[in-house]
């Protein structure tokens, strides 16, 4: 197990419902694959320093958590394919 650092950004155009749901969307896949998320900070509405997908701002997340390396191939694959989810960046500590 390592440690890892995940800074996400959710569409500013998403409702507080949808962005909880994917909050705890990752934060669930985490601990079913036997991860322990060590905090979560919803760091809130910020600018871009340019534009991205035709956005100017967007939410941002950050996680510290411990897990399994191929979660993060996992996860990739469901960011992709989530709606409202702009970026995402691993950093492993």
């Amino acid at each position: 197990m390592n440690k890892y650092e995940l800074l996400y950004i959710i569409s500013s155009a998403a409702e507080e419902e949808a962005r909880e749901a994917i909050i705890k969307k990752f934060n669930d896949m985490i601990t079913a694959d036997g991860g322990e998320i060590e905090s979560v900070e919803k760091i809130g509405i910020k600018k871009f320093a340019y534009p991205i997908q035709d956005r100017n701002e967007g939410f941002y997340v950050l996680v510290n958590f411990t897990a399994n390396p191929d979660l993060l191939r996992k996860m990739e694959e469901q960011m992709a394919l989530t709606e409202h989810f702009v970026r995402k960046m691993f950093i492993k500590k």
